[in-house]
């Protein structure tokens, strides 16, 4: 089997950072004249203020009371219409609901319209498009979920906030009339998705599952005092490292670095807090495993999306599942699959790298022996607030693993598989503007990858900062830039995997300019 992707890997980040090296000296970090204090808000340093939290408007014409009765007549009809020809498939089932749709909002306008009040014919369209979201998608859901800036929705009950890519975060309508309706909401997305087996039921009071559009939905109720959601959006799907460049969470220097890693066969943990961009970077890096190479991916809901790629390499995707809610004889939930349950089966399965999309448990184990003991190469996520502790964080996964490891044992196993860790951070401004009126904005880069050189004092796995911050000459770089230090092994499987050994020794990488930011980093 032959690569025929385009080559988008060292070549072009070479020709980046060195396009990078004759641009215009850099400028200083702008600086923020301060403002009369009246106009800054408690809590807020003087020179910024709030950016309103302005409620979305609704944009249906009417309400969600006409909804529902129209929601009602089209499906007694396209009940009627299934029960009548019982070959009807899903896809002719949509179909005729759209007809049926049509055909019952276009008699109930033509009523409101008898009332004294028209509807523009863009305004019929978004009914139709609302009652049939009711029946055969995410009801009022749908609008966020087709918005391509929406990064999180949270529900409590009837209270809704949406985070988005590119402005503060808003308040939202309420999804459902009830907890009732936002439960029956709930299971039905879960059925849509092939899921009819998960539901949230007093038996099984917490839902996860992924959404056709490959979010993460996670839902409570009945052991919470109304019912919680949220629903992780991935925006980024098909997307490599050149695209991490062009959006500034990675420079040129490092977009090459980490290409060079991953053909080099490097264990790399993808580290950050949620939501700060570690599975779509930890993807645009799988994105430069060579297509002859087969992979195995395990996730408890997929979000790498490896195996969706037809250019991309061999992949042999494995999905956790949720039980039954019903516990057999020895007690455990039955038809549940855990990482750890599948990762035996995933290692039989002649693959050359494993990359678990978020570490949590007690996968942790295999996972680090998978590193140990393969041709490397291997990557996953971690939560952690900082490079050195994910080391930490690892550890505790280990000894909780419930196999009686050593807190020594933990470290040297860690220090024995990982070689580098690559740390996201998030800063978000989108709720300050500066005193020119400039709204701020959310920033997502890497700020430190740290190489994992054996055990150091104490037992502890040791390290050295590799792309790390950079504070000189009046000016600060808050992301990543080269630091010059790596183990001489390292450094000579990279060169051999293409690294350009100059990337390492500039230091303010590729960045053209200080990172603009409200307030510094």
């Amino acid at each position: 089997m032959t690569d025929t992707r385009p080559e988008t890997t060292a070549h072009d980040y070479t020709a980046l950072f060195a396009q990078a090296l004759q641009e215009s000296p850099t400028q200083d970090a702008p600086v923020l004249r301060p403002v009369p204090a009246q106009v800054s808000p408690a809590g807020l340093p003087q020179g910024l203020v709030r950016v309103p939290d302005t409620a979305v408007p609704a944009a249906l014409p009417v309400g969600h009371e006409v909804l529902a009765e129209l929601r009602s007549q089209a499906s007694m009809k396209i009940g009627e219409a299934a029960g009548a020809d019982a070959s009807m498939t899903e896809q002719d089932r949509r179909q005729r609901g759209q007809s049926i749709i049509r055909q019952v909002v276009s008699e109930w306008a033509t009523k409101y319209a008898a009332s004294g009040s028209d509807l523009t014919p863009q305004q019929e369209r978004a009914v139709r498009e609302a009652v049939f979201d009711e029946l055969f998608r995410a009801g009022r859901l749908q609008p966020l979920l087709d918005d391509p800036h929406v990064e999180n929705i949270i529900i409590y009950g009837d209270k809704v906030r949406v985070d988005y890519a590119d402005r503060p975060t808003r308040t939202w309508d309420p999804i459902a009339k009830t907890d009732r309706d936002l439960i029956n909401l709930i299971n039905h997305l879960a059925r849509m998705q092939g899921q009819g087996e998960r539901a949230l039921t007093p038996a099984t009071p917490n839902l996860n599952l992924r959404l056709a559009d490959g979010s993460r939905l996670a839902a409570s109720a009945y052991v919470t005092p109304r019912p919680s959601i949220v629903i992780r959006r991935h925006r980024t799907r098909g997307q490599g490292l050149n695209d991490m460049v062009r959006w500034g969470t990675i420079d040129a220097s490092l977009a090459h670095f980490l290409t060079a890693a991953v053909k080099g066969r490097k264990n790399i943990i993808v580290v950050g807090s949620q939501g700060v961009g570690k599975t779509s970077l930890l993807r645009a890096m799988a994105r430069e495993i060579p297509s002859t190479e087969r992979v195995g991916t395990l996730e408890s809901e997929y979000e790498l999306h490896l195996h969706e790629d037809p250019e991309g390499p061999e992949v042999v995707a494995y999905e956790g599942r949720e039980s039954n809610g019903e516990r057999g004889a020895d007690g455990k939930l039955q038809g549940e699959l855990s990482l750890s349950d599948l990762f035996p089966q995933l290692l039989r399965m002649s693959l050359r790298r494993v990359i678990v999309g978020e570490v949590r448990s007690k996968e942790v184990v295999p996972m680090l022996h998978a590193m140990n003991e393969g041709e490397g190469g291997s990557m996953a996520t971690l939560h952690a607030r900082s490079p050195q502790l994910s080391i930490e964080r690892l550890a505790t996964l280990c000894l909780e693993a419930g196999i009686g490891m050593t807190e020594a044992l933990a470290y040297r196993l860690i220090a024995q598989a990982v070689d580098f860790v690559v740390y996201v951070r998030l800063v978000d401004e989108t709720e300050l503007v500066d005193q020119r009126g400039k709204p701020g904005r959310k920033h997502r880069f890497v700020s430190h990858v740290m190489e994992i050189t054996g055990i150091g004092e104490g037992g502890r796995p040791s390290h050295q900062m590799v792309f790390a911050p950079r504070e000189q000459d009046g000016r600060r770089e808050p992301r990543a830039v080269p630091h010059g230090n790596i183990s001489q092994s390292n450094l000579e499987d990279l060169v051999r995997a293409g690294l350009d050994r100059t990337v390492m020794q500039r230091p303010w990488g590729s960045w053209g300019a200080p990172l603009e930011s409200v307030m510094p980093l």
